[in-house]
Order: C-alpha cells, then sequence, then structure tokens
C-alpha cells in the first residue's frame, strides 16, 4: 500500500502468508517504493513463512514496531462490570458530523503536531467508508472521544479510539468499547479483534475486559 512517503500506512501486509516470499518478491517490493521516494516497511505475522524473518535480516532489515493483536468472542447483552459515568453518552455519528468526528479524533492525538495533522486526514477518510461505523463519546453535550468499527464476515474490528486530553480518566473508553461491542453483536458478529501497543494501558485495559493475545505483529524496515 502506498499513501505517501511518510505514511506510516505506507508498507506491505500479509508478506509471507499465502506462500513463502523470495528474493525477487522483495526486490520487486523495494523498487515499488524506492520509485516513490518512500522509505520500505513490512507487516509480518509470526504465522507468516518460518523463513522469512531470516531473509529479511539478510537484505537487512530489523524490526521497527510490534504491536499485540487481540481478540475476544462477543455475544449480544455484553455489558461491563465497574464504575462507570452515567453522564457520558456513545451514539453513532450522523451524516453531517464527519468533521466534527475527525476533529475529535485527532484532538486525542494533540500533543503531537505531526500525529495530530495526520490523523486527522486519516480519520476524514475513515469515517466515509461503507464498512465503517463511527462512534462519537459526549459529555454535557460535547465530543470528547472517539471510536470506529469495521464489520467484515462476523469479525469486528475496533479502530479508531481516542480521547481529548482534558477528558481522559473519566470512562470515555469502557463506555465505547462496550457500546461497540454490543452494536457489533446486533450486526452477527462473534468476535472482535483490535491492536494495541504490547504493554500499554490500551492493551492492559482491553485484557481487563476479556480480551486476549492472538498474536504479536512485528513491522520489518529497511
Amino acid at each position: 500500500m502506498y499513501d505517501g512517503p511518510t505514511s506510516p500506512l505506507t508498507q506491505t501486509f500479509r508478506l509471507g502468508l499465502a506462500r513463502p516470499a523470495t528474493p525477487g518478491d522483495l526486490e520487486e517490493l523495494e523498487s515499488f517504493f524506492h520509485d516513490r521516494g518512500a522509505p520500505v516497511h513490512h507487516e509480518i505475522s509470526p504465522l507468516a513463512d518460518a523463513g522469512l524473518p531470516a531473509l529479511l535480516s539478510g537484505r537487512g532489515y530489523r524490526p521497527s514496531e510490534f504491536t499485540s493483536v487481540l481478540y475476544r468472542p462477543i455475544a449480544s447483552g455484553t455489558r461491563f462490570t465497574g464504575p462507570r459515568n452515567d453522564a457520558i453518552v456513545v451514539r453513532r455519528i450522523e451524516p453531517g458530523e464527519v468533521d466534527r468526528w475527525a476533529g475529535t479524533a485527532a484532538a486525542g492525538w494533540s500533543e503531537s503536531a505531526e500525529l495530530h495533522d495526520f490523523m486527522l486526514g486519516v480519520a476524514r477518510v475513515h469515517a466515509r467508508r461503507r464498512d465503517v461505523v463511527s462512534f462519537i463519546v459526549e459529555l454535557d453535550r460535547r465530543p470528547i472521544a472517539t471510536g470506529a468499527l469495521c464489520l467484515f464476515e462476523g469479525v469486528a474490528l475496533l479502530a479508531g479510539a481516542s480521547t481529548i486530553p482534558a477528558a481522559r480518566r473519566q470512562g470515555a473508553q469502557l463506555a465505547l468499547l462496550e457500546a461497540r461491542l454490543r452494536f457489533a453483536a446486533g450486526e452477527g458478529c462473534d468476535l472482535a479483534i483490535m491492536g494495541a501497543q504490547p504493554g500499554s494501558a490500551s492493551q492492559r485495559n482491553a485484557e481487563r475486559h476479556g480480551f486476549r493475545i492472538a498474536y504479536t505483529r512485528i513491522k520489518w524496515s529497511l
């Protein structure tokens, strides 16, 4: 995928899963990215061909990023125990709220100007996708958090979780997680997945609510 030379989405996916990768495959991929002035990154599953890490290492690649991929079964009526903020409202966005949703999502990354600008652009695209359901969290009618749900063949991918700095630790993400799982179950999904940085607060929060690690995905960079 090519999304511009500086985008973290510019990389390959599923390398070595359908069949073993060859030096010729890597040469072709490297030319594709280099011709566009982009670095070369591959997100590799540990379920890929066992010889792939040695092949990548031999060509000068090094691991640069780790992601815990987590999963849990879901069912209708999902409800978590523990304290909750009854003033928080979670709902799907209306057709005219794309910019409001995207602005709130980006505000959750406002500590970094570079990430804020990137997330603003990605969020605007994300909210318009036909297979994505976008949720917004409000406190006293003010938007404070966002989340998205991508539905595909019974699997619900949770993404886009973001809370503005001033509203953190008030229960927004718990309410958002519960609302998305219940919605997904209502749409016929029976499995939820998500990604998180290993050992992060996001991973710990997910594990507290029934998620388990399926595998650790590694990004290899040339």
